[in-house]
């Protein structure tokens, strides 16, 4: 009998999403009240499921609500999205989710992600340019003769690197543009692809999960606890320091094994394939790093300095950096001097060799839809919070990191959890005699954690691009997880006494 296979990244997502289609026919339905502020009438706006009706925007109306948020924290724009309104949770008609909804899903997910599909496709155009003028291999080839002998650099620095992005403004959607420009730059240092997929996953994850000033969590959250995001900031930046220090030498170890005993890689059985795919080859040594294609490096490289400034500074999202990479494109394909018919025919190939990915993206989107229609995602959240009274403050932190982990495979959108979730959670914290910004940590690093191996995350996608199996990463990653587990478990509890 032949081994069985691993089931590929899009089977698993429609899978779960069968599965989830099934849990709308066991979990009751039930909506909490929501809030949102309208710019445009300077009026809230509460939705419930007899009426939506306009009130007054008012710390008053804030009061009456149970919502201990300042009102200027929706005037100013911080508070964007709506907000889940405590105490109200109702019970609804059920909406399970039958055949139709569920061969829909797939399709509704796409449109819904149609903004980060984009985006990963015009980055594969954009790679495909590059590909092209051969500046990629005279890159690499020169930066591999440069760390001869100093590798391990390159693994601290990206992981750090990126996980700055992360923690300061949320690098992780982004990061799909990196695996293909660096995963041939471990190659070419005798690593093999799970270090370079390590080092960006991981980098963007611990960064995320250790949020400091990142506007997509910690800021918002805090924000929709009613507490200023400051507090709390010495905590979560012990936290960054201890995590990425024990990943880094946790990728460090992996990587010497590899390089030492390349048969001790993981994905050993895949190495000539993956050197195919990611253009190692002997031409390599042998293209000349000219002028021309120094600069159409410096232009690659600056389109991510431009989209990384717009992100963090000019509240630049999917549009703006597209095309960023689409101008990028076509300015290298100017240097390049690379003929009109030549540059369109090598774009379209470059975009459709990470199809499969923005699919992936669609279909996880596409699981998310299911639960949210057939509203079970506040039903989990109401009996999440119900079940933690008169428990122990030590007990009851790492009980809400769990439930927040949990959470997050229904609810994977780090500023959806935080702006559904807070309002309801977070006075939670005052019955146990904790501070509120404990709840903000505990959101942070449940989702964090979980989002190492969250199949409805990014993490599919990544691991599509870069042709590894979601079970080779999990034999992988799950050491690195128990053990970040326990160190989170351990400083939150010291935290909290």
């Amino acid at each position: 009998m032949k081994k069985l296979k691993f089931p590929t990244a899009q089977t698993i997502l429609i899978i779960i999403a069968i599965i989830v289609a099934l849990l709308t026919w066991l979990i009751p339905a039930g909506k909490y009240d929501s809030l949102a502020y309208s710019a445009k009438s300077k009026t809230f706006i509460k939705t419930s499921l007899e009426e939506t009706v306009e009130l007054p925007a008012t710390q008053e109306t804030l009061e009456n609500l149970n919502i201990k948020i300042p009102i200027e924290k929706f005037t100013n724009g911080d508070i964007y999205k709506p907000i889940g309104i405590p105490n109200t949770y109702k019970e609804l008609e059920a909406k399970p989710q039958g055949l139709s909804e569920l061969i829909q899903s797939p399709i509704k997910g796409i449109i819904a992600a149609s903004d980060i599909i984009f985006l990963i496709l015009i980055i594969g155009g954009l790679i495909g340019i590059m590909n092209l003028t051969g500046a990629f291999d005279a890159g690499i080839a020169w930066m591999a003769k440069m760390l001869k002998g100093r590798e391990y650099i390159l693994i601290i620095l990206v992981t750090t690197l990126i996980a700055a992005g992360g923690t300061t403004f949320g690098l992780a959607e982004e990061t799909m543009a990196f695996y293909p420009i660096l995963i041939p730059v471990f190659l070419a240092a005798k690593y093999d692809a799970m270090v370079g997929l390590a080092c960006i996953f991981l980098g963007s994850g611990v960064g995320s999960m250790c949020s400091t000033t990142n506007p997509f969590s910690t800021i918002i959250a805090s924000d929709a606890a009613g507490i200023n995001w400051t507090t709390g900031l010495e905590n979560r930046l012990i936290m960054l320091a201890v995590c990425l220090v024990i990943t880094i030498i946790y990728i460090l170890r992996y990587a010497k094994r590899v390089k030492a005993d390349p048969s001790k890689s993981l994905i050993y059985d895949q190495k000539e394939e993956l050197d195919a795919l990611f253009g190692l080859h002997s031409s390599m040594n042998t293209i000349t790093y000219t002028n021309r294609l120094r600069l159409i490096t410096i232009v690659f490289s600056l389109s991510f300095v431009v989209m990384i400034i717009g992100v963090s500074l000019l509240d630049w999202w999917f549009v703006e950096m597209t095309a960023t990479f689409l101008v990028a494109a076509i300015i290298i394909g100017f240097i390049a001097k690379i003929k009109e018919s030549i540059f369109v025919e090598e774009f379209a190939k470059g975009a459709a060799s990470l199809l499969s990915v923005a699919f992936i993206v669609g279909i996880a989107r596409g699981v998310t839809i299911l639960m949210e229609d057939g509203l079970i995602s506040d039903t989990i959240l109401y009996h999440a919070s119900t079940i933690t009274e008169g428990m122990n403050k030590g007990v009851f932190t790492n009980f809400m990191l769990f439930i927040y982990g949990g959470l997050s495979f229904f609810m994977p959108s780090s500023s959806g959890m935080a702006v559904l979730t807070m309002p309801i959670m977070s006075p939670l914290a005052d019955t146990v005699n904790i501070g509120r910004e404990t709840i903000v940590d505990t959101y942070n690093y449940g989702m964090g954690l979980f989002y190492l191996i969250n199949p409805t995350g990014l993490i599919l996608a990544a691991l599509s691009i870069v042709k590894i199996g979601f079970n080779k990463w999990l034999k992988f990653i799950m050491p690195l997880v128990l053990i970040l587990l326990m160190t989170t478990m351990v400083l939150l509890t010291i935290s909290v006494y």
